[in-house]
């Protein structure tokens, strides 16, 4: 059916290639024509000159966020699907978790961060434990969701074929919620070199938060978008390796509606 064709890809990247094109331009002209200081907007020409002559410094703080916040979320992905499973499986459990997850999201990191730097120090240990306790609760939640909301006949027909219930637990009500699941995921993977950076603003020893403080200090506006521009094409890369691992473990576009009905 025509209907199914699949999009060339390039079709798909075009607007936004060329609006982010456009934006770019608009923004560089804004700043040449209307002489606005360096300290004050740097242009994007600008901040590339700064990414090049700082790369080698740049790479190597980027480094030690990007172990922070990949180690933090693995955790954060493991933890939050077990977590939700559990919640799943036991309402008390539930109503008695669920308003410690909400705490952890609602509490402003600024106000957590510096409890973390005197429990762990200012190594990136302590980094990766807040990013994966941050990360927790989209995963948990939508995992949580999703095997609430798998349509009974599933499981009664698994059950009805032999199967036990951890089995059909795991190939099957997993199998169905798999996409909410990724759900959660893809939320948690936005977010985690964001709260990976703002800690080691807080405290740290290296990375890109020091990174940031440092440009901050001296008000070399084009370092501070160079670690932006670093931490937005990090966070775009993780977001595309999660969608490659969802069409890799669920395929394509064969997803499974889950309605009141079951159908």
């Amino acid at each position: 059916m025509n209907e199914h064709r699949t999009e060339p890809w390039w079709r798909k990247a075009l607007p936004p290639v060329l609006t982010v094109g456009g934006l770019l331009v608009v923004w560089e002209l804004c700043v040449r024509v209307g002489g606005v200081p360096e300290r004050t907007l740097a242009a994007p020409s600008q901040i590339v000159a700064s990414m090049v002559r700082t790369w080698p410094d740049l790479m190597a703080a980027a480094a030690i966020t990007t172990v922070e916040a990949v180690a933090g979320f693995l955790i954060a992905v493991a933890a939050g699907v077990i977590i939700g499973i559990g919640l799943h499986l036991s309402k008390t459990l539930d109503r008695a978790v669920s308003p410690l997850l909400v705490a952890a999201q609602t509490i402003p990191l600024i106000t957590i961060a510096p409890l973390f730097v005197i429990w762990f120090g200012f190594e990136p240990f302590g980094k990766i434990v807040l990013v994966a306790v941050l990360g927790v609760f989209p995963i948990a939640v939508q995992t949580t969701r999703g095997l609430d909301a798998v349509p009974r006949f599933y499981e009664d027909v698994a059950l009805t074929c032999g199967a036990t219930r951890s089995w059909t637990l795991w190939h099957v009500k997993l199998r169905v919620a798999a996409r909410q699941i990724f759900g959660g995921i893809r939320i948690s993977a936005a977010y985690v070199f964001g709260t990976a950076v703002t800690a080691e603003y807080l405290g740290a020893v290296d990375g890109l938060g020091i990174w940031l403080q440092a440009a901050f200090n001296s008000f070399r506006t084009p370092l501070i978008f160079a670690a932006a521009v670093v931490v937005v094409a990090e966070t775009a890369i993780l977001l595309g390796l999660v969608s490659l691992a969802e069409r890799l473990l669920l395929g394509g576009d064969d997803t499974v509606t889950l309605g009141s009905d079951g159908q």
